[in-house]
């Protein structure tokens, strides 16, 4: 297997001869063996040189803190430089960074860049953005394009949010956003994971940054009302808990003193309200509560 490159999910690293003499992979083989130093020293002047490969993974190492201090603002430099360079996986990386920490329109710029090549973590989080109209204009069709080529590549985060979006968009545009999917992926093809190199070390892997989905963990907001059931009402998904928080409020006149869960999936949070206790009973108040959205089970 030939190691040209550190993924998002996995930051591997270098040996301890002369910095001038090595390449990426001698570094990625001794941040393998737990050699952060000696990686860095031999990523940098390569990433210097404009390696894009190089310069990736040593913004993987300042987001670490392994090898340097850590240093976010150093890491977006390196990822920004790489990035610039085409870099796939540091569109990403850095596009969910910047996403997940408010700013959106940057974020979404690099996002949009690596959906385009088939990126699967950024195809869901910019998909579900066009889809809410999240920081982008909304545009829920392609949108859904984005999410179900994520969700063919398998990853559980975009599966889970398909079937959400399944239950909001009418048949005839889902036919359209498939159409436009299966279009994009004949022009662009996902990106082969045969160059990501593989470990065996679970500490060699940096936090997910992706939009891999997180377990459940509803947080109520309120104190829980008179009304039990396994059944919710969700009412939308945000790069930001402030946005959700902001929607229930403004919605909450209408919830009939119901409270609301911010369920964490990934990049995004997602907004339920409950509970509720049958599908009727959730399906009643979605029509009343002026806001598109449907029910959900919760056991």
């Amino acid at each position: 297997m030939r190691y040209k490159y550190l993924t998002a999910w996995i930051l591997a690293a270098a040996v301890a001869c002369p910095a001038s003499a090595q390449s990426v992979k001698a570094g990625i083989e001794a941040w393998q063996r737990s050699d952060y130093n000696d990686a860095v020293a031999i990523w940098r002047p390569l990433a210097e040189a404009g390696d894009a490969d190089a310069a990736f993974n040593l913004g993987q190492a300042y987001r670490l803190g392994r090898g340097v201090p850590l240093n976010l603002g150093a890491a977006q430099i390196w990822f920004e430089r790489a990035a610039t360079s085409g870099h796939i996986d540091a569109q990403t990386t850095l596009g969910l960074l910047l996403f997940q920490n408010g700013n959106r329109i940057a974020g979404l710029r690099w996002l949009k860049a690596a959906s385009e090549k088939g990126e699967p973590r950024a195809m869901l989080v910019y998909g579900t953005a066009l889809f809410n109209g999240d920081g982008a204009p909304q545009d829920p069709v392609l949108g859904y394009a984005y999410v179900s080529r994520a969700a063919a590549q398998g990853l559980p985060a975009a599966k889970d949010t398909l079937a959400q979006l399944d239950q909001i968009l009418p048949l005839a545009e889902r036919k359209k956003g498939v159409a436009l999917a299966i279009a994009k992926a004949k022009a662009n093809p996902a990106p082969s994971a045969k160059s990501e190199p593989k470990t065996s070390s679970p500490a060699a892997k940096p936090p997910t940054t992706g939009a891999k989905a997180a377990a459940p963990k509803p947080t109520p907001t309120r104190p829980v009302v008179a009304a039990s059931g396994n059944w919710r009402i969700q009412l939308g998904a945000f790069s930001q808990r402030a946005g959700a928080e902001a929607l229930f409020r403004k919605l909450s006149g209408k919830l009939a003193g119901r409270q609301a869960y911010y369920v964490a999936a990934g990049a995004v949070t997602r907004l339920q309200v409950g509970p509720y206790e049958s599908k009727a009973a959730a399906t009643a108040a979605c029509r009343t509560v002026g806001q598109a959205c449907f029910p959900v089970v919760t056991k």
